[in-house]
């Protein structure tokens, strides 16, 4: 899936607004969404697959952070599309 594609989702849009505010595990994201474990986990696999997200294990605990590189890029794109 492209980046389009994620960012199609709501549930995906949900989790990188979330994700603004600080890090989080995908248990605190998880408790944020009436969505099992499992729906949350492909959620943030999509999410990472595409790169707007990154995660970093911190002993037994994956936390799951914005990459602003990958935004960036997607900026970039937009610009030159509307510059062309």
């Amino acid at each position: 899936m492209d980046v389009w594609g994620a960012l199609a989702d709501r549930t995906r849009r949900e989790i990188l607004d979330l994700l603004r505010d600080r890090p989080h595990t995908a248990g605190e994201i998880a408790d944020q969404f009436s969505l099992t474990q499992a729906t949350v986990s492909h959620h943030l696999a999509v999410l990472r697959q595409t790169g707007l997200v990154t995660a970093s294990r911190r002993a037994q605990t994956i936390i799951y952070t914005l990459d602003p590189r990958a935004f960036r890029k997607l900026i970039r794109g937009l610009e030159e599309f509307l510059s062309t």
